[in-house]
C-alpha cells in the first residue's frame, strides 16, 4: 500500500497545489464508481463465493478494508 500512495503523492505533484483536493476527489469517485460496476456486474459470483468458500469472506474483507483506506488516503490528501 506504501508503494501506491508514493506513486499517487508523485502523480498530484505534477498538478499545482489548487487543483490537488479537485482530482483527489475525482479519483475517488471514479474509484468508487468502477468498484460498484464490477460488484453490480458480478454480485451473484460474490454471493456464491461467499457462501461456498468460508475462508473467502476474511479475504473479500481485507480487500475491502484496503479499498476504504485508500479511497480515505485520496480524499484526505491535499
Amino acid at each position: 500500500m506504501y508503494q501506491i500512495q508514493s506513486l499517487y503523492l508523485e502523480f498530484l505533484s505534477n498538478f499545482p497545489a489548487e487543483l490537488r483536493p479537485v482530482i483527489s476527489i475525482a479519483l475517488a469517485v471514479l474509484l468508487v464508481y468502477s468498484i460498484f460496476k464490477v460488484v453490480k456486474k458480478d454480485f451473484l459470483y460474490i454471493i456464491a463465493l461467499v457462501i461456498l468458500l468460508p475462508a473467502s469472506l476474511p479475504i473479500l474483507q481485507s480487500v475491502w478494508q484496503g479499498v476504504v483506506s485508500f479511497i480515505s488516503f485520496l480524499i484526505h490528501t491535499k
